[in-house]
């Protein structure tokens, strides 16, 4: 099995956060990643990731090239560019760290870049509680550590960043949508079905609570294009939206592999309302990859 140690220690590394020193994540290559923290930098947290199916869209490796493969007797395959599974092993790798608040409010003010430096900052300490604030659907299920908002959001960002090319579809106006479209969460919360609010009355609080972020902005172009934005998340009206509503419950039920996965927990529901409401080709495809190594990692857990 191969290593890749970090050769420098990051100064902005999110390892104040609290993750499990032994992560098995479901990458459908194997490899080890040896990841240096700040908080003790003579140690190292170990990433073993497996292969459910190490055959789904890949090509053999060549095992010559150092640094990669895991010798002759365990043939290990490379992904072809824009395979689901490629894709979902990125995802993967790339959540592991958990986002650092400050990463999100970046992607924010770069994208939506015309804000003076007043109101860039504002919002920033707005958006600052999408990471306090945990997704309730994980803390309901006890697990510890949840995901944020912000970092929902953020690997929904990178879903869109790493998409294929799709005709119609305007790439940087999906990661728009996908850094804005719980951006309200901010002051409303999480609010789930479990809390038994009308999906009239939760838009209503929404849309209310994303008029006063955007008077905080100081209103103009940017707050104009932050409301239409996230207005057309919630009507699904564009081909934009419609991805982006896929990467939500794709973004969802990943996090729900990798919560069984690491807690050792049944996470059905999740699973159970996403089935039959991904939209987009490449939508299902993800889920199915994303099912096929839940499938996998059931048919083989211990009874």
């Amino acid at each position: 099995m191969a290593s890749v140690a970090a050769s420098k220690l990051n100064p902005y590394s999110p390892s104040r956060y609290h993750v499990s020193p032994i992560q098995s994540l479901n990458f459908s290559h194997k490899f080890t990643i040896k990841i240096p923290f700040l908080s003790d930098p003579q140690n190292t947290r170990l990433f073993s990731v497996h292969s459910h199916n190490p055959n789904l869209d890949s090509i053999e490796m060549d095992q010559n090239v150092p640094g990669f493969g895991s010798g002759t007797q365990d043939p290990t395959h490379l992904h072809e560019p824009g395979s689901p599974s490629a894709a979902i092993d990125f995802l993967t790798l790339c959540h592991s760290l958990k986002v650092c608040v400050h990463v999100y409010n970046l992607v924010v003010v770069v994208l939506f870049a015309v804000m003076s430096i007043s109101d860039g900052f504002n919002l920033s300490l707005s958006l600052s509680l999408l990471q306090s604030t945990k997704r309730k659907g994980w803390v309901n299920h006890g697990i510890k550590g949840p995901e944020s908002i912000a970092d929902h959001m953020y690997r929904m960002s990178l879903m869109a960043l790493i998409a294929d090319d799709l005709p119609g579809v305007n790439r940087e106006r999906c990661i728009k949508i996908a850094i804005v479209h719980d951006i309200a969460e901010a002051i409303v919360g999480d609010i789930t079905p479990s809390d038994g609010v009308p999906k009239e009355q939760k838009s209503r609080m929404e849309q209310e609570a994303l008029d006063e972020m955007c008077k905080v902005l100081g209103g103009g172009m940017r707050a104009e294009e932050i409301k239409e934005l996230w207005r057309e998340y919630e009507n699904n009206s564009s081909l934009e939206a419609n991805l982006v509503k896929d990467f939500d419950k794709v973004e969802m039920i990943l996090q729900a592999l990798e919560y069984e996965t690491e807690h050792g927990k049944v996470l059905d529901e999740f699973f159970l309302s996403a089935a039959g409401k991904i939209q987009t080709e490449i939508g299902k495809r993800w889920a199915a990859e994303i099912t096929s190594r839940r499938n996998s990692r059931l048919a083989n857990k211990p009874s």
